[in-house]
């Protein structure tokens, strides 16, 4: 499919010309998102941390969570189709806003998807010891640092093997994506309708009246357990949403499928992840098995206790794939990022970071430099046993802590109407119900970033250093930031 004119003249009304590949139709945009998502990654992943916390219970933070991250997804359709440029909330908050708060996001943004990079390989650590005791390279999985330096190395070979990927060209990248999105939706719903074949309580049994049990009790929403739950695991998992905008660049008529792709992507996500979560409920042997709240069971332990030895160990080798691909696009994301914030010259040595190579039409240098800073993010925690808590819940944090700054921007704007008349080329908007969602997602980001930043031993270890991690972490990101963006301006400053 050949460039678009009407894409190519959109672009250039925003002061940019065409330099990726714009070779993405509708499922694509979609695979995008979705596969950031990704049901087999995050739930098989962090399914033990929330399980540990708030025992079976922990399934009502998914709704939850959903319900709150979709009034957030509403308001960045519209923003997508205002503005389809690569960098997705990163330009959104410059154009609703202002160039420091676009780079403020854009900067906080970037850090995140670098860290979710690093988080979303060591998944392989969670399934592939389970297919086979030889993925266990170094020490036992019973040993705590062992497990996490082997999550390390594995995530490590992965990063390595995006990396080459993603410097291929997007579509090598689409290509891959797509596969992997629709097996991974088939193997969802093979594995949904396996767990129902084999359920042995009821949903209410499940999820409502549930006894105490070795693995934790169930949290209610209010409660301390419950707020912690929603901390881990539903919070994992459910965002990325909006990389079909950051894409946009790349997406054939962007106005129109990358809001259609953000909301497609977490519904979809969303629902399916929801009745996985439940039948695996009504189908585990049993609730108060230990195993279940630690790395070495979770999920896909329960997964092969229900469907057997040799079915459980096929359907993980699904997850493994999923988990490559997520890594891709993941990894994609911050790319598209980077280079939309070195075209603007934000960025130290903007210039190469934005070049494109003529031959894959993708910024190789910024796909290299992503790949190394997660590995190196990977290596600073090599004697941090709560590698997988830390790593997550940063990357939890400083997602929602982006959102935050595009929402609240959004509704200022909504308030003011200075900057927010009619879009003619929009073809996405919330009309009437644009102001009280746009409240509710304000409040629902600001719930996140407190939730998840809130120093709890069950996250982020005893240690005062790693108790408060999350925000010692965060001022510093935000310093850097400020001392980056200033410096930039007067540097660009003396030179004129």
């Amino acid at each position: 499919m050949k460039d678009s004119p009407a894409d190519n003249n959109d672009l250039a009304s925003f002061g940019y010309r065409q330099e990726l590949k714009r070779s993405m139709g509708s499922f694509s945009s979609f695979a995008a998102g979705f596969s950031y998502i990704s049901i087999l990654t995050g739930l098989f992943q962090m399914f033990y941390l929330g399980y540990g916390v708030a025992g079976p219970g922990f399934f009502w933070t998914w709704p939850f969570v959903l319900a709150g991250q979709l009034l957030v997804a509403l308001c960045f359709a519209e923003l997508a189709s205002r503005f389809p440029l690569s960098g997705g909330v990163y330009q959104w908050a410059k154009f609703t806003g202002n160039s420091f708060l676009g780079w403020m996001t854009g900067w906080i943004y970037l850090a995140c998807l670098i860290v979710t990079i690093a988080a979303v390989a060591m998944a392989l650590q969670v399934s592939l010891p389970q297919i086979s005791g030889s993925f266990q390279i170094i020490g036992t999985s019973n040993d705590a640092k062992s497990v996490a330096l082997n999550a390390i190395l594995l995530g490590s070979v992965l990063i390595v093997i995006s990396t080459i990927i993603n410097a291929r060209g997007i579509k090598l990248l689409a290509i891959i994506n797509n596969i992997g999105v629709f097996t991974e939706l088939v193997g969802i719903i093979v594995l949904i309708v396996l767990l129902f074949l084999n359920k042995v309580r009821s949903p209410v049994e499940a999820v409502v009246h549930i006894k105490a049990t070795g693995a934790g009790f169930s949290g209610f929403p209010g409660s301390s357990i419950f707020l912690a739950a929603t901390a881990l695991t539903a919070s994992y998992v459910l965002y990325g949403f909006d990389t079909a905008g950051t894409l946009a660049e790349e997406t054939h008529d962007p106005r129109k499928k990358a809001p259609r792709a953000i909301l497609q992507a977490l519904l979809a996500a969303g629902i399916a992840g929801l009745l996985v979560l439940l039948l695996a409920l009504m189908a585990a042997p049993d609730l108060g098995r230990p195993e279940l709240d630690n790395i070495s069971g979770g999920l896909p332990m329960l997964v092969k206790s229900v469907l057997g030895e040799t079915m459980g160990s096929l359907f993980l080798c699904i997850v493994i794939f999923a988990i490559t691909v997520c890594t891709l696009a993941v990894h994609s994301g911050s790319v598209r990022l980077m280079f939309a914030m070195g075209r603007d010259g934000c960025l130290p040595y903007s210039k190469s970071l934005s070049e494109v190579s003529p031959k894959t039409q993708t910024p190789v240098l910024a796909t290299l430099l992503c790949g190394v800073a997660a590995i190196i993010i990977l290596g600073v925690n090599l004697q941090f046993p709560k590698v997988f808590e830390l790593v997550t819940s940063i990357a939890i944090l400083w997602a929602n802590l982006a959102y935050w700054i595009v929402v609240a921007l959004q509704l200022k704007n909504r308030i003011i109407s200075a900057r927010h008349g009619k879009d003619p080329d929009a073809k996405f908007s919330l009309g009437k119900w644009g102001l009280p969602v746009n409240i509710l997602a304000l409040i629902w980001s600001s719930f996140m970033v407190i939730n998840v930043s809130w120093p709890r031993a069950a996250t982020y270890g005893t240690e005062w250093y790693h108790l408060y991690a999350a925000w010692m972490y965060t001022a510093g990101l935000l310093l850097v930031g400020v001392f980056i963006y200033y410096y930039k301006l007067f540097k660009r400053k003396r030179i004129s």
